[in-house]
């Protein structure tokens, strides 16, 4: 199994209490601290209002960090989960990854979903199209993408996007570009874009979620053609680990009281539903207990995400020390 590690950036109020001169540093050290670990991979997410309500904390832009984390890293490689399509006009957003990729040295992996949270769009002036508006946009995007790093330039007539001969020179470092992960479940249309197109999958990370959208995308995989084996299958976990139960249940506690600072009660417990009685949360030994669970069903890689990784990071030690060598 293969592990990557989000690094918070402010979207999910992981950054609050820290003066923004100073976010920067705490970002980056993070992030050098994980190219000499044992993570594989390095993500953010692509937001730009905080969950689980908009606030004015910070929220720092993906493809800014993207270029930082490449000229200060030097192995490990660099995520989004995902981008949105419409937040960038893909011939554009092809040429920024490219960009990234070299000042990297080929370290570049291109997170790519439809967009959902409809705040934002709506505050930026991209409106809020229909999903099937939003999933052709992102299945034409993808199209774009593939044809400029494969080739340096992209053309394409489509129904959302219009391009004539984009050029994206010089190409991405990656032979062939820059490895595709198609994020979401939707059962009829991503996960058909995700046989069709994606070099990974991201998806439900629940045992039983998990292993039905599996099977969905084999089924997909069947009907455009594609060898089902040849895209590597992955997930998101929310972590809150300890050396003994109560040791997790005090990492929640002292998340609920953060968030309940920002966005009230009744919301901050709403966000502890993403952790309570999922794969991330418990012992090292009881997480290890769900994930290889889930392993023994064809996830391969695991993206983690450890909410008070800003102010304490005691918990990706034990994390690292005790989980990723049991599974790796």
């Amino acid at each position: 199994m293969r592990f990557g590690l989000f690094i918070p950036q402010g979207w999910r109020l992981d950054l609050v209490g820290i003066d923004p001169a100073e976010q920067w540093g705490v970002m980056r050290d993070l992030a050098t601290a994980a190219d000499s670990g044992p993570w594989e991979s390095l993500w953010v997410y692509d937001h730009f209002h905080t969950v689980p309500e908009p606030t004015e904390e910070a929220t720092h832009e993906a493809w800014t960090l993207m270029s930082a984390f490449a000229a200060s890293t030097s192995r490990i490689r660099l995520g989004q989960m995902c981008t949105a399509m419409a937040y960038r006009n893909p011939a554009y957003l092809a040429k920024v990854a490219a960009t990234v990729d070299l000042i990297s040295g080929g370290r570049v992996e291109m997170g790519i979903g439809a967009g959902w949270y409809e705040h934002e769009w709506r505050a930026y002036g991209y409106g809020f199209p229909s999903g099937g508006q939003r999933l052709g946009a992102l299945d034409e995007g993808v199209q774009i993408f593939k044809q400029a790093w494969e080739t340096g330039s992209a053309t394409l007539d489509g129904k959302y996007y219009q391009v004539d001969g984009a050029r994206v020179w010089p190409k991405p470092l990656q032979e062939n570009g820059i490895p595709l992960w198609i994020a979401g479940g939707g059962e009829k249309v991503t996960l058909k874009i995700a046989a069709k197109y994606a070099d990974y999958t991201n998806f439900d990370g629940t045992l039983e979620g998990f292993t039905h959208k599996s099977e969905l995308l084999r089924g997909h995989c069947e009907t455009v053609g594609r060898d089902f084996g040849a895209i590597v299958r992955s997930a998101n976990y929310n972590v809150a680990i300890g050396s003994t139960e109560a040791e997790v249940e005090d990492r929640l506690k002292q998340l609920q009281d953060r968030l309940t600072t920002y966005v009230g009660a009744e919301k901050a417990e709403g966000a502890l539903g993403a952790f309570r009685g999922l794969p991330g949360v418990g012992t090292p030994e009881q997480i290890v207990e769900n994930l290889t669970a889930l392993k023994n069903e064809g996830l391969e890689y695991g993206i983690f995400y450890f909410p008070e990784a800003a102010y304490d990071r005691t918990g990706i030690e034990l994390f690292e020390r005790e989980v990723i060598p049991a599974l790796s």
